[in-house]
C-alpha cells in the first residue's frame, strides 16, 4: 500500500516524506508479499480481459503489475510512480518476467497532472493508493480525463475502522489508531474506501458499484486466521520507523503491541476482522 505521487507540488511533497512505510527494500518485498497474499482477493470480482491500455496508478514495485499481466496476457499496462527507488524495484523485478516481456512502461509521473493526452487509456486500476493521498479528487479527475468514454475503473481501498481483534490488546489499539492519526494528518485517509462512491459520483464517473470484502476468521479456519495475523502483523510494523520518528508512538507502546500480535496469533479463540472496499466505475 504505497504513495504514488509526483512530488512537483508541495502536497505531493508532504505525501512522499511522510509516507507511512516508508521505500526501504524491506519494505519492497513486504509490498510482493502483500500482493501475492491478497491476490485471490482483490481479484475475485476485476475483470480486464476487454483492456488492450490499462493504467496503473501507482505502480509502485511493480507487484499488481506483474499479477495482471499474468492473469491478462493480452493487456499492457503503463505505470506511474513518483518515487524513483519503487520505479528501479519495478523495472528490476519485470525484466525477470517473461510474460511480462514488452507489454509495460514505467514512468515517472504526477497523478494529480498527468502528461496523457485525453482518452489515451481503456481501462485504469487503483490499488491501495487513494489512502495515501492528499487530494485524491484530483487523481481521479486525471484518470477520468486519459480514459476513453465508456472505459472502467477499478479501485481498491482501505476501510480502516473495520478493523477487529480479539482478543482485546489495547497497545494493539493504541498503535493502531496512532498509525491511522498519522496517516490521516500527515498524507491521506486510512477510511476512504467508504467514501469512493461519493468521490467518483463528484468527478462525473458513471455506472458506479461499490462492494465491500471483508478477511473475517476464527475458530471455524484456525490457519487462515493465523496466516491473516501474521499478514497484518506485518503491515503494522512496517510502519513502526515513521511513527516512532514523529512522535506517535513510543517504544513502550511498539514494545507491548509487539507482545500482544504474537499472543494473538497464538491465542485458541483469537478473531480477526477486516474490511475493504471494491469499486467500479465508467468514464
Amino acid at each position: 500500500m504505497t504513495v504514488k505521487q509526483d512530488s512537483k507540488s508541495s502536497t505531493n511533497a508532504r505525501s512522499e516524506q511522510g509516507y507511512l512505510h516508508g521505500y526501504s527494500p524491506v519494505e519492497q518485498e513486504r509490498l510482493r508479499h502483500q500482493a501475492r497474499f491478497t491476490e485471490q482477493s482483490i481479484y475475485s470480482n476485476i475483470d480486464l480481459s476487454g483492456v488492450d491500455r490499462l493504467l496503473e496508478v501507482g505502480v509502485g514495485v511493480g507487484a499488481q503489475s506483474e499479477i495482471i499481466l499474468r492473469r491478462f496476457p493480452d493487456i499492457k499496462i503503463v505505470g506511474i510512480d513518483q518515487n524513483e527507488a519503487q520505479l528501479a524495484s519495478a523495472r528490476q523485478s519485470l525484466a525477470q518476467i517473461p510474460y511480462a516481456q514488452d507489454r509495460y512502461e514505467l514512468l515517472k509521473m504526477d497523478a494529480t497532472s498527468m502528461d496523457f493526452e485525453s482518452l489515451t487509456f481503456d481501462g485504469a486500476f487503483i490499488c491501495w493508493v487513494l489512502e495515501h493521498v492528499p487530494q485524491p479528487e484530483r487523481v481521479l479527475s486525471e484518470v477520468r480525463r486519459v480514459l476513453q468514454k465508456g472505459s472502467q475503473v477499478y479501485i481498491t481501498e482501505v476501510m480502516n475502522h473495520s478493523f477487529f481483534l480479539e482478543p482485546y490488546s489495547p497497545h494493539v489499539w493504541k498503535y493502531w489508531m496512532a498509525m491511522n492519526d498519522y496517516q490521516y494528518e500527515q498524507t491521506g485517509d486510512p477510511f476512504i474506501g467508504a467514501k469512493l462512491g461519493n468521490l467518483l459520483l463528484a468527478q462525473g464517473f458513471t455506472d458506479i458499484d461499490t462492494r465491500v470484502h471483508t478477511w473475517h476468521f476464527d475458530n471455524r479456519q484456525p490457519e487462515k486466521r493465523k496466516l491473516y495475523i501474521e499478514f497484518w502483523t506485518q503491515i503494522l510494523l512496517s510502519a513502526k520507523d515513521q511513527l516512532l520518528a514523529a512522535g506517535y508512538i513510543d517504544e513502550e507502546t511498539l514494545d507491548k503491541a509487539q507482545k500482544e500480535l504474537k499472543q494473538v496469533a497464538k491465542d485458541p479463540d483469537a478473531v480477526f476482522y477486516f474490511s475493504f472496499m471494491q469499486a467500479r466505475a465508467a468514464r
